[in-house]
């Protein structure tokens, strides 16, 4: 099992840049696939970015695409998403999820049904 914390999250103009931590739990961390998500409010929770257990491979939706950037550190246990160029409409809850790949194949995953673990969540704010 993996437990996972959001942070840094917080209030930011449009245009500007947050970078998000998700510390997991663990010492098998480097074999979850992990992902991004998303969930403003009175809407369904959204996609927003993926990578594999290596880090070889990242998927992004279009509407990030370009700014946001995913990446992780096995060796401390953490993936993060930079989030630059910051509009209001990407105001939500972001969320970081986890699949234990057993270190099989070497995909991504981009539904939340694939996923068995879920951090808290963390606020972010973009305002006009």
């Amino acid at each position: 099992q993996v437990q996972l914390v959001e942070s840094g999250g917080g209030l930011v103009q449009a245009g500007g840049s947050l970078r998000l931590s998700c510390a997991a739990s663990g010492r098998t961390f480097s074999r979850y696939a992990m992902g991004w998500f998303r969930q403003a409010p009175g809407k369904e929770r959204e996609f927003v970015t993926a990578i594999n257990w290596s880090g070889s491979s990242t998927f992004y939706a279009d509407s990030v695409k370009g700014r946001f950037t995913i990446s992780r550190d096995n060796a401390k246990n953490t993936v993060y998403l930079q989030m630059n160029s910051l509009k209001p409409e990407d105001t939500a809850v972001y969320y970081c999820a986890a699949r234990d790949t057993l270190y099989i194949g070497t995909n991504y995953y981009i539904r939340s049904s694939d996923y068995g673990y879920w951090g808290q969540g963390t606020q972010v704010t973009v305002s006009s």
